[in-house]
């Protein structure tokens, strides 16, 4: 069972990576210092570690050096990217779909006017809350939405936290849609299709079809045996990937219009910072879609 503060490995190691790249001198327009607030004491000593540019001694720690730099550098365009996309249409009601350690209800300066839906499983909530205690939202209120979806409707969870469906709603879906099998992703498309107001926006990050990516999961996975330190991704394999192609079916399936799909590649070169996490950045994805 987890404990208060015991979130999901991948949701810290995402908000590792923010915290570190905040700590970057040249990521732009990138800004998240929610994140060092939302880890422990203990997340933290890793990201100070990974903030210095000369690697550690020793195997272990050059390994989770690596790995936080890494994800820092696939954040950064991907969380840019997200943001941009929220604040050319802000509406009063946002929602957060596996939030995990999401930082923007806390950051984001143009929520004020919003209520933000956080979407999570139970036990990850109780996570966030704990490590969100005492902090200020800079959203007009931020609603925790328990949803295990193995016994939860998403949808009736999100009405009995006040969603409405006579206005429109911006739907934050990040690093979620690659831990879903398609039918899953399908009937999710369904509920935000359902509870969309025309004048909704869906963001959406998602994986390109990549062989090279499947193999580096698979190194990872051997390079943190060897280390002995735990794969943050253990227990969470890839189950979709989705063509630009067949994303926009998707989304048009229901009702939205896509207006742009950028790799996160594409976007990281744009911002000038050199760039390391080729292939890992050419394979995700950032779609923005509206409803007339």
């Amino acid at each position: 069972m987890k404990s208060a503060t015991t979130a999901s490995r991948t949701a810290v190691l995402v908000c590792q990576g923010r915290a570190v790249a905040d700590m970057w001198d040249d990521v732009g327009p990138f800004s998240d210092p929610t994140a060092a607030r939302l880890l422990l004491d203990d997340e933290r000593v890793a990201v100070d570690l990974a903030s210095d540019d000369a690697p550690p001694p020793g195997w272990g720690l050059r390994m989770e050096w690596e790995m936080l730099r890494a994800t820092a550098e696939v954040i950064v365009p991907r969380t840019v990217a997200i943001d941009d996309a929220v604040r050319e249409r802000v509406s009063d009601q946002v929602v957060i779909l596996g939030a995990g350690l999401d930082g923007r209800a806390w950051r984001m300066t143009e929520l004020a006017g919003s209520d933000v839906f956080e979407v999570d499983h139970p036990a990850s909530q109780q996570a966030k809350r704990s490590r969100a205690e005492g902090m200020t939202p800079a959203a007009r209120d931020v609603r925790f939405v328990p949803v295990d979806f193995g016994r939860d409707r998403l949808d009736e969870a999100l009405v009995a936290q006040g969603h409405r469906t006579d206005g429109p709603t911006t739907w934050v879906w990040e690093g979620v849609v690659p831990y879903l099998d398609r039918t899953d992703v399908e009937a999710t498309m369904r509920v935000i299709d359902d509870l969309s107001a025309p004048g909704s926006r869906l963001i959406v990050n998602y994986q390109a079809p990549s062989t090279s990516a499947a193999l580096g999961r698979l190194v990872m996975g051997a390079m943190t045996t060897l280390s002995r330190r735990p794969n943050p991704l253990a227990g969470e394999p890839t189950r979709s990937t989705w063509t630009a192609e067949a994303m926009r079916e998707l989304l048009e399936t229901h009702g939205f219009t896509v207006a742009r799909d950028d790799d996160l590649l594409a976007l990281a070169v744009e911002s000038g910072r050199p760039v390391r996490q080729r292939r890992s950045l050419a394979n995700g994805r950032v779609v923005v879609a509206d409803l007339s």
